[in-house]
């Protein structure tokens, strides 16, 4: 309550100042009677020559050196060397020497304080800010039009509304809500607040002064308005705007594609005559993020091709989009453009990287990078470990494990979903427990759902099914849909009718609309023939209007991606797709092939069945890819759903026949088909 009684404390009204036409950062003045920069440099060439090693300081180190000079000298009451000290301090991320500098001064005046609170701001202190501002009112040192927005800001950071309804008060009382910089921040912290009817309000109560001057007013309110979906009202600000700059064009843009209107955010982009790298980084990145890869990377090479430098971020959303569809020459192309460009090999581009090669299939080109890689954190570990348990490399993963631990990198939750997925592909089952409990034990970490999952995972791949229920069954927390689905998996493998449909009850309880539940069931019945059972099933499917999603595979050949669906017709190259795919089929068969027909739904005749399971996405994919690469080309396809037996089967033979490696990456790990045989070793 003393806090609330500082903030609606009296004060006298201040002249209101006016705004500049150009938004920026407001600079440190000086008042309260203390010697300003100016002052200070005009009358004594020492203070000066020591404000000149503040700026120039380029460590902590070197700073302290320099603080320790100015006390031997005893310049240590200047307010323009103190505040200086704390701004170097608090640019070097050295808050708590800041912290002790303004402690030990003597006068602490508004020009401190001020240092201070946009110091720790900066720095994403925004407690301390709000605590140090509450301070300065108990020293009954008076806020100035520099000090509000930085406090602003800290208290939209700390999400304390009511402080910001009462720090609104108090501004308005003072007489600095018209200034432009406190302006905007004030319609900043309520965006952030996600109070979009004081945000609007304030903006409303603008005088046209403050509207016609400040563009970064109007960007702030439009981001905000896309921030909580309104798009109407932002293109309504869009439009009514009497000036834009590229960022009012970047915000809307940024907004649209946030709430996946793709269309019309592609439009405005076309719209636009002057476009900078962040224009094409939000595009890029939000395409990406809206499931358009494909067009994501388009738009990233055109963004080279005009000419412009990407940014850190640029690269890793081009890159990220590369994993998603295994574009592994696009992301060679981008790797080799940063090498030729002078990019850092920091930890946010290596870690993408390492993860862009795994996900593409080439975990050792993820390696290499990962070795060259000098500053790695958790996320760039977790990356490369991930990678190799994905790919079923265990050997690898124990081995990056054991690295990690070694360098003095605690392992977090991400790491042990790894190390279990290495486990449960591998059929390691007493490790991977192993594992689960030292979690637990050895490094404090509470397991959630996606660990409980992939013990169950773990149990049910080994065929230990009653272990896996009772496991289920007593876990501290409720088991979801995807629990119960990785023990239904389990069951179907198995061939274990009677914990199939106790444990389909179970997810048609949880959700009685999700194909998965009716789909796992009719499989497990169709392996042993039960067809009655199975239409029954599609019945239920059919009156709950559920449908399957569909499967999909791409594949990348010189540089284009390519896309098919199951049963796909609409390719421009279909016939010969499905020629060339009747051929690899027949040669297959030559070699002792039989089509598992089991993985077919439907009662139908066994000719039908196989015409069925010929029309699977990645089926397609592999006929494509052998008719348009050369002899000796590694394919890699990716797939959005688990690959079936029969598709597992045919892609041993064809790479017997045709001598080629084949990288199937499905939803739940990669296959490695050579000369007839697959990495998995068939458990999967």
């Amino acid at each position: 309550m003393k806090s609330l009684r500082l903030l609606f404390g009296h004060s006298s009204p201040a002249k209101t100042s006016s705004s500049s036409s150009k938004f920026k950062s407001p600079k440190l003045s000086v008042s309260n009677g203390v010697d300003s920069p100016q002052e200070s440099s005009s009358r004594d060439p020492l203070k000066t020559h020591f404000a000149s090693l503040i700026k120039a300081s380029g460590t902590a180190l070197q700073l302290r050196q320099i603080h320790a000079q100015i006390l031997r000298r005893h310049l240590s009451s200047s307010a323009n060397l103190t505040a200086l000290l704390i701004s170097a301090s608090s640019s070097l991320k050295s808050i708590p020497y800041a912290l002790s500098v303004f402690n030990y001064s003597h006068h602490k005046s508004v020009f401190l304080f001020n240092a201070l609170i946009r110091g720790l701001t900066e720095n994403s202190h925004f407690q301390s800010a709000v605590s140090h501002f509450l301070l300065m009112l108990r020293h009954r040192v008076r806020p100035d039009k520099l000090t509000y927005p930085f406090v602003i800001k800290s208290v939209a950071g700390v999400g304390l509304r009511c402080l910001g309804l009462l720090l609104h008060g108090r501004i308005f009382k003072s007489g600095f809500e018209f200034d432009s910089f406190v302006r905007v921040s004030l319609v900043e912290m309520y965006v952030k607040l996600e109070e979009m009817g004081f945000a609007l309000q304030v903006f409303d109560e603008s005088p046209e002064r403050n509207k016609s001057e400040s563009i970064l007013l109007w960007n702030v309110l439009i981001n905000g308005c896309c921030k909580v979906g309104n798009l109407g009202k932002a293109m309504e600000l869009f439009e009514a705007m009497p000036e834009r700059n590229i960022g009012s064009w970047n915000s809307l843009i940024n907004g649209l594609l946030r709430n996946g209107d793709l269309n019309k955010a592609m439009q405005l982009f076309d719209e636009m005559k002057e476009k900078d790298v962040v224009s094409w980084t939000t595009i890029v990145s939000g395409l990406s993020l809206n499931g358009d890869h494909q067009k994501a990377l388009s738009m990233f090479f055109k963004m080279l091709e005009a000419g412009l430098r990407p940014n850190d971020l640029t690269l890793v959303s081009a890159l990220s989009a590369c994993a998603k569809i295994g574009a592994l020459e696009a992301g060679v192309r981008i790797h080799r453009y940063t090498m030729e460009n002078g990019f850092q090999l920091n930890k946010a581009i290596a870690t993408v990287l390492v993860d862009m090669y795994a996900k593409c299939g080439d975990i050792q080109s993820a390696s290499k990078v990962f070795e060259e890689t000098k500053e790695k954190d958790i996320r760039t570990w977790s990356v490369m470990i991930w990678g190799c348990a994905i790919h079923g490399f265990y050997a690898q993963v124990i081995q990056y494990f054991k690295k990690m631990i070694f360098s003095g990198i605690k392992p977090d939750g991400v790491i042990f979903l790894a190390l279990l997925t290495a486990c449960s592909h591998t059929g390691l089952v007493d490790l991977g427990l192993n594992f689960f409990d030292s979690m637990r034990l050895d490094y404090s970490i509470e397991p959630t759902m996606k660990h409980y999952t992939l013990v169950v995972d773990l149990l049910g791949r080994a065929g230990r099914l009653d272990e896996a229920l009772k496991f289920v069954e007593r876990m501290p927390i409720t088991p979801d849909f995807v629990t119960w689905g990785a023990l239904f998996c389990a069951c179907r493998t198995h061939k274990n009718i009677k914990m199939s449909e106790l444990v389909s009850q179970k997810l048609l309880q949880l959700e009685p609309k999700h194909p998965g539940s009716y789909v796992f069931l009719s499989n497990v019945y169709a392996a042993v023939g039960r067809w009655e059972d199975v239409e029954r099933v599609r019945m239920a499917m059919q009156s709950q209007a559920v449908g399957k999603d569909p499967g999909w595979s791409c594949i990348e050949v010189d540089g284009q991606v390519h896309s098919f669906v199951a049963g796909d017709c609409a390719h421009k190259h279909a016939r010969e797709i499905y020629l060339k795919l009747e051929e690899i089929v027949a040669g297959a068969r030559e070699q002792g092939y039989v089509p598992e027909t089991g993985w077919v739904l439907h009662n139908i005749e066994e000719e039908e069945k196989e015409d069925a399971l010929g029309s699977h996405s990645e089926k397609l994919a592999l006929a494509f890819a052998l008719m348009h690469t050369s002899s000796g080309t590694t394919i890699r396809i990716v797939k959005n759903l688990r690959v079936c037996g029969d598709c597992h089967s045919l892609m041993k033979y064809a790479s017997k026949m045709s001598q080629r490696e084949i990288v199937l990456r499905d939803i739940k790990r990669f296959h490695h088909f050579k000369d007839g045989v697959c990495s998995c070793g068939d458990y999967w």
